[in-house]
């Protein structure tokens, strides 16, 4: 039994490990030539490996000792001079690599034979997840793996074990090893409130939103006093777009402990929907006092108004935390705020570098982007709502001429229109309604590729009405400013065929690059690689074409961006006349609406016109890729 928990081996071993790797790659010396060599440091990594696999099978450690053989690596790495985000990221790949080693063909340090008897197996199970707990507590996830891996291994119905390993892994950024385990553990126990808990953050962190919710509403029905569940069903309702009921529970959370650093972040993000920079700024910083390192407290600072080179110091933190975190996650919004306060100050170098990480770091929960199924989801369009099929309204559908439809690209300036057409008095904005990417879900889901027939015009129309009344009971007019709709305008179409739809058309550049270097949601998975990007933006133009094509006249109005921050009044003018609404100066002062804006987009809406978004693209010219080919085609 001593010969399980011996580590000294282990430790030796991962020490001698690191001070053969870090001559490689330790800064000052090699820093430049690090980063300019990423070819050598594949090869110092590969020699890494082959080390780690001679010293295991030499020493043959156990999980318990196996954690511990990484955690000495990983801080001999630093004293050695190896940045802390190398050093992280190495360590990380070489758990990935240990842990590809059954424990079932490991022997004990000593030589004896393999585990103990399996009489004894629970109560060390028990003793290794207690060690978990302690190194969690102790800020050290790497080692926490190691032994909850040893805990769930030795009893596979330690729900415990299992759901705090996917929460460990989590923290490392080993997101999909961590979803198996989640399930793991509520197969084996259905009424696991911290499981159901942790299973809806991971959803709602892969923007798989919907089962987020559910699994965040099934933990507090279990428990209703886990207060980071609740915070994380604040967040999810917030990315959906129902921020009053999100705010709901952020001020739970907050009546319950004054101080939770998670839920004082959650309602800063609303108040800054809301356009109470103020007020976000004083939660933030109620968040810093409990945890003055939180990533996601120090890049929502970055939001809330245009960084100056005054704001050096806040990089200079916001550069440590990055690299101090080992979750890619929370790294991921610290690299895409940094981008944004390099890209304030003109550093456009460090901007893209920044961004890159984040993209790199989001792509790893992300499903891969389908190219060809994109193409033939176009074709599919294409191939169903021909001209014909658009022409005349069909029977079952509304005469209604209440939704206005504002679509476009992400980032193509669909916020700007909705937040000037939302100030007219005699209109509502919803933001961005799920309702046609849900509706069509299921319909493509069932095997529906033709065009709707009169009773599915008749009842989407009815239901979709219905929806638009709890955002207002008697505005003439109710924007949907979903881009995603651009999609589904056939189906639109069909069950609405009075309904306007307004096309933001921006440089296609300066729109893709916007995508890059915003935080989505990985459910985007279009937007964390150039030639995604490039790719989507190609098959997006052949259904806009489509569209232009196939539509009735006066159906769609297609706004200029440029031309709309150019000219404000005569295109608010054009588009008020296009809904058949009377002018009325208060769209000019869009910025001082009082409203929720439920997008990327927030700040910047509520200034007075916002122009340096036009041929942003210039500035990052050395770095285009694959989008360069965007600048000789149509928007």
């Amino acid at each position: 039994m001593l010969d399980w928990f011996n580590t000294r081996a282990a430790v030796d071993a991962g020490v001698a490990l690191a001070d053969g790797f870090a001559p490689s790659v330790a800064a000052p010396r090699n820093a430049r030539r690090q980063a300019a060599a990423p070819a050598e440091l594949r090869n110092a990594f590969a020699r890494l490996l082959r080390s780690a696999q001679r010293d295991e099978r030499a020493r043959q450690l156990n999980l318990y000792q196996r954690a511990r053989f990484a955690s000495s690596f990983k801080w001999r790495l630093l004293e050695r001079g190896v940045g802390r985000e190398l050093a992280a990221d190495v360590t990380r790949r070489l758990v990935v690599h240990l842990s590809l080693t059954g424990e079932s063909s490991v022997a004990t340090a000593s030589g004896t034979a393999a585990p103990p008897a399996p009489d004894r197996d629970a109560a060390k199970s028990r003793y290794f997840l207690t060690q978990g707990n302690a190194c969690v507590a102790a800020h050290d996830p790497l080692e926490a793996v190691g032994h909850y891996e040893a805990a769930a291994r030795l009893d596979s119905d330690n729900a415990d074990a299992l759901n705090n390993l996917a929460a460990a892994l989590c923290e490392l950024g080993r997101y999909r090893e961590a979803d198996g385990h989640i399930r793991a553990a509520i197969r084996v126990r259905p009424a696991h409130p911290e499981a159901h808990a942790n299973l809806g953050a991971l959803l709602r962190a892969r923007g798989e939103l919907a089962e987020a919710e559910d699994s965040l509403r099934r933990a507090l029905k279990l428990k209703p006093t886990l207060l980071d569940a609740r915070h994380n069903l604040g967040l999810t309702l917030v990315s959906r777009g129902r921020w009053r009921e999100a705010r709901g529970q952020f001020r739970k959370v907050l009546k319950r402990d004054p101080g939770h650093a998670g839920a004082c972040v959650g309602a800063a993000q609303v108040a800054g929907l809301e356009g109470q920079f103020a007020e976000a700024e004083a939660l933030l910083a109620r968040a810093l006092r409990r945890e003055p390192e939180m990533p996601a407290a120090w890049a929502a600072q970055a939001g809330l108004r245009r960084m100056t080179k005054a704001d050096a110091a806040w990089r200079e933190r916001a550069e440590a935390i990055a690299a101090a975190t080992s979750a890619g996650l929370q790294e991921a919004e610290l690299r895409f705020a940094i981008g944004k306060f390099c890209d304030d100050v003109g550093d456009y170098a460090g901007a893209f570098a920044s961004y890159r990480r984040g993209n790199l770091l989001l792509r790893e929960v992300a499903e891969a982007y389908g190219r060809d199924q994109r193409e033939r989801f176009v074709d599919e369009m294409i191939g169903t709502y021909t001209k014909e099929a658009c022409a005349t309204p069909g029977l079952g559908a509304s005469v209604s001429r209440r939704p206005v439809f504002v679509v476009g690209m992400m980032r193509s300036g669909t916020s700007l229109a909705e937040q000037i057409i939302g100030s007219h008095p005699s209109v509502a904005a919803a933001g961005e309604l799920e309702f046609w990417n849900e509706a069509a879900r299921e319909r493509w889901t069932a095997g529906g590729t033709e065009p709707l027939g009169a009773s599915q015009r008749e009842e989407l129309a009815t239901q979709y009405l219905r929806l638009l009344a709890t955002h207002s009971a008697d505005a003439e007019r109710v924007i949907d400013k979903a881009p995603a709709n651009l999609d589904w305008l056939g189906m639109i179409h069909a069950a609405f065929p009075h309904a306007r739809i307004l096309y933001m058309q921006r440089d296609p550049i300066d729109t893709c690059l916007s995508c890059y270097f915003q935080q989505l949601s990985p459910s985007h998975t279009h937007t964390m690689d150039l030639g995604d990007l490039a790719h989507y933006y190609e098959q997006h133009r052949r259904l806009i074409e489509h569209w232009r094509a196939v539509l009735p006249a006066g159906t769609l109005l297609e706004v200029p961006y440029a031309e709309l921050v150019g000219d404000l009044e005569r295109w608010t003018r054009k588009i008020l006349e296009f809904l058949d609404l009377p002018w009325d100066g208060r769209c000019l002062e869009f910025h001082s609406t009082r409203r929720a804006v439920v997008t990327a987009s927030f700040w910047q809406v509520r200034q007075r016109i916002y122009r340096e978004s036009v041929g942003r693209w210039r500035n990052y010219r050395p770095f285009l890729g694959p989008l360069a080919r965007l600048a000789t085609q149509p928007a």
